[in-house]
């Protein structure tokens, strides 16, 4: 007896579950994700990722001078002095359209009649345009806009002179042949695309866009459009979370709700895996008699469920499915988009090696008092205004999707505040750019 009691005596109690912070949570899921592998991608493809070479244009641009008017392609010295009351009068050798290979040479007092884009002749100096000159018809008056070219022999009357290189875009002007034009590093959009395209690039090295599969688990969903009733809901994770891994850079398949099925669960992941640069659930992370989702996960990789010093979005989940990242957020919609600014958007954004990671952070004055539980960060819905006030939208509760849906912030309040008056400073995380 003496023995056993002090036994039990000695027995340590175990300690409870580590929770962690939002800092620690997101460094370690962040610890294990980078950039996505360079690749070569096509133009349109390349859209919105980071470039992973330096690139230098073979070419000059623009390839051969050429008229940035319509008009008359001339020589600088048969325009002096001319005024409508004496023109200079030339005769026209030949039309140059964009695109012509074979050019008319202009020789001294002669004009060749020339449309914008079109290379310069061999001979001209300068470009006419068609506003100073009769447009070829004998007029004797100014012509608005080239017209059609006069049937028969054509001369021109030029009423003003001409300066040598006017409205001549000159080769190389641009960009000159062997010129870096864009580093390594820098955004793709369509701008830069379409400079790529102008020197000839039909592809580009590049990070690319992640592929993120999408899905919601929870035997109670329903597709939207079909009917609810007591027990099933809509669901609006599975669109929610999808258009949000859209809008931060990442090619997003959506998976519909998967039931509390572990067979199914685990036929839906065996399709997904093949594709998946990363993965993100809602549901099933809680402490609950249906746990399909931590039984199918621990089969397919390490994963960690753990609890967070946050409101909303308490239960997490991170690890690795077959190497392929795996976070899985809660099922209440607001702790899941929350969950997916806070953490998903930072781990997409890394691996499209984007500069600016994380959402931004701004200074506001609440205009309301705000409460928070002890020992938890408290992320609450709020309109953040131009002139840096910030009201909260809608109450608490994790399930108000239509207070979210007013909302361009989360007001954030930090552990060791319970309380804050109206007027007190506090940073918000924008949602809009």
């Amino acid at each position: 007896m003496t023995g056993t009691t002090a036994d039990s005596c000695c027995e340590e109690v175990p300690a409870p579950p580590r929770t962690w912070s939002v800092a620690e949570h997101l460094a370690d899921v962040l610890s294990g994700v980078g950039p996505l592998p360079a690749i070569e991608l096509q133009l349109l493809d390349a859209q919105g990722c980071r470039l992973a070479e330096d690139v230098v244009s073979g070419v000059d641009l623009p390839p051969f001078d050429n008229s940035s008017m319509d008009g008359y392609a001339v020589r600088t010295a048969d325009t002096q002095g001319a005024t409508e009351r004496y023109p200079s009068v030339l005769p026209v050798v030949g039309e140059i359209a964009a695109g012509a290979a074979e050019l008319p040479k202009v020789s001294p007092g002669q004009a060749a009649r020339i449309m914008t884009g079109a290379p310069m002749p061999p001979g001209a100096e300068a470009v006419a345009p068609a506003e100073w000159t009769d447009g070829g018809t004998g007029s004797g008056a100014p012509a608005e806009a080239m017209t059609a070219a006069p049937e028969g022999p054509e001369e021109v009357r030029v009423f003003r002179p001409v300066d040598a290189g006017a409205h001549v875009r000159r080769r190389g002007s641009d960009l000159p042949a062997g010129e870096k034009v864009l580093e390594a590093g820098a955004l793709l959009g369509p701008t830069q695309l379409g400079l790529l395209a102008a020197i000839g690039r039909a592809t580009v090295r590049a990070v690319p866009r992640p592929r993120v599969v999408v899905l919601s688990t929870g035997s109670e969903l329903v597709p939207p459009g079909e009917p609810v009733g007591p027990g099933r809901i809509s669901d609006s994770n599975s669109f929610t979370l999808t258009a949000a891994a859209q809008a931060a850079g990442a090619i997003a398949y959506r998976v519909g709700g998967v039931p509390d099925d572990a067979s199914v669960l685990r036929s839906v992941l065996e399709d997904q895996l093949g594709r998946a640069d990363l993965i993100v659930t809602s549901g099933g992370v809680s402490v609950g008699a249906y746990d399909v989702v931590k039984e199918v996960f621990a089969e397919y990789g390490e994963m960690d469920f753990r609890k967070l010093r946050m409101q909303p979005g308490k239960p997490q989940g991170f690890g690795r499915l077959q190497g392929t990242p795996l976070l899985a957020l809660p099922g209440n919609p607001v702790s899941a988009y929350i969950s997916f600014e806070l953490f998903v958007r930072p781990v997409i954004r890394t691996m499209l090696g984007a500069a600016d990671v994380h959402r931004p952070v701004a200074p506001a004055r609440t205009t309301a008092d705000l409460r928070s539980p002890a020992g938890r960060r408290q992320y609450l819905r709020g309109w953040y205004s131009p002139d840096g006030t910030v009201a909260p939208v809608g109450g608490e509760g994790s399930h108000l999707v239509g207070a979210l849906a007013r909302a361009n912030c989360l007001i954030t309040v930090p552990e060791e505040v319970t309380e804050l008056a109206a007027g007190s400073g506090v940073d918000v995380v924008l949602l809009t750019d």
